[in-house]
C-alpha cells in the first residue's frame, strides 16, 4: 500500500493550485473544425475539455485559439496518454510535459484513464483494461501518487469502458476504483456512457454499478455514443465509439447518475464524424436543461 498525500480540489484548502473548479453545467471537447465558430457566437457553454497529447507542442494554430477561447470559458484538460495501469514506471518526460500544459492555462479540472497503452517502451494507440488485484491496485497507486505529487492537483480518474474481464480479478471495478479513491485522493470522472457499455457487454445491472461506485468523490461525469455490433455467440456488443449521439438509454442512466449526485459538470464528447458545431450544442443544452432542472428542484426541496 502506498502512503498517498491526498490533494482536495482546486479552491478546497491543501496546496493545489487555486484554479477553481468546474461549473456544474455542460460542456463540450474543443475540435479544431469549430474553433472559428466558437469564437464568432462565444456560445452559452460551462466550459471546454481537450485531449493534453493534441497541445504538447511549443506553438502553432491550436496554442493560438486555445488561448482565445481559454480567455472566455473555463477549461478541463483530458489525458490519454499517461498509461496510468501500465506494468512500468511513467514517462516522465511525457509527465513533464503535462506540467507544462496545465502551468500554462490552468484548467479547472485534469483527468486521465485507468488504463494502459504502453509497454516495452511501445506506445498503443488504446485504452486497454487491466486486471484488478493487489499488486495492479498498488501500482496505479503509486502511479496516481507520482502524477498529483508532480501536477501538485488532485487529479479524476474515468472508468474505462472493457469487452473481456481477468480471471485473476480479485476485486470488482467499483470497488477497485473506490480503493484508489480512498488510497490517493484522487477523484472520479464517471463516464456514464462506459458504464453503459460495459455493464451490457458483461451483463450486469448499470445503476447497481454506478451506485457502488465512490461516488462522493465525482468531480465531472462524460456522455459520449456508441456503435452495436453483436459478438461471437450473437449477444449484443457495444463499442466505445465516441462517433455518435448520446443514446436513449445513456441519457436515462445520466438521470439517474444526477439524481444521486446532484448538479455535476457534464462533458459531451464527440471524437469520430465530428458533426457540425450547432449539433453538438443541442446535446449540451439537453445536458443543461437536466441539470437545471435537478438544481432547481433542490432549489425548491
Amino acid at each position: 500500500m502506498t502512503t498517498a498525500r491526498h490533494f482536495l480540489p482546486p479552491g478546497v484548502g491543501g496546496s493545489a493550485p487555486r484554479a477553481g473548479t468546474l461549473p456544474a453545467r455542460s460542456g463540450l471537447g474543443l475540435k479544431p473544425e469549430h474553433f472559428h465558430c466558437i469564437l464568432e457566437t462565444l456560445p452559452d457553454l460551462g466550459f471546454f475539455e481537450i485531449h493534453a497529447e493534441n497541445y504538447m507542442v511549443e506553438g502553432g494554430p491550436y496554442h493560438h485559439y486555445l488561448a482565445k477561447i481559454r480567455s472566455h470559458y473555463p477549461l478541463s484538460i483530458h489525458g490519454v496518454g499517461l498509461s496510468i495501469g501500465a506494468e512500468a514506471g511513467l514517462d516522465e518526460a511525457h509527465l513533464d510535459r503535462l506540467a507544462a500544459l496545465i502551468k500554462r492555462y490552468e484548467p479547472q479540472s485534469f483527468s486521465e484513464h485507468l488504463a494502459w497503452s504502453s509497454h516495452g517502451g511501445v506506445f498503443l494507440n488504446d485504452l486497454l483494461p487491466l486486471p484488478y488485484h493487489a499488486e495492479t491496485l498498488h501500482r496505479v497507486c503509486a502511479h496516481i501518487d507520482r502524477v498529483q505529487e508532480r501536477l501538485q492537483r488532485r487529479m479524476l480518474l474515468e472508468n474505462p469502458t472493457t469487452y473481456v474481464e481477468f480471471a485473476d480479478s480479485t476485486f470488482g471495478e467499483a470497488d477497485f476504483i473506490g480503493e484508489l479513491v480512498r488510497r490517493t485522493g484522487c477523484g472520479l470522472l464517471l463516464d456514464v456512457s462506459n458504464v453503459h457499455v460495459s455493464c451490457v457487454n458483461h451483463g450486469r445491472d448499470p445503476q447497481a454499478f454506478i451506485t457502488a461506485l465512490p461516488l462522493a468523490a465525482t468531480g465531472q461525469i462524460h456522455l459520449a455514443g456508441f456503435a452495436r455490433d453483436v459478438d461471437a455467440a450473437g449477444d449484443p456488443l457495444l463499442i466505445d465509439s465516441h462517433g455518435a449521439a448520446v443514446a436513449d438509454e445513456v441519457w436515462r442512466l445520466y438521470r439517474f447518475a444526477l439524481e444521486m449526485l446532484g448538479p455535476v459538470p457534464t462533458l459531451i464528447e464527440r471524437d469520430n464524424d465530428v458533426p457540425a458545431f450547432p449539433v453538438l450544442l443541442a446535446e449540451a443544452r439537453k445536458a443543461e436543461a437536466m441539470l437545471t432542472t435537478l438544481a432547481e428542484a433542490g432549489a425548491l426541496a
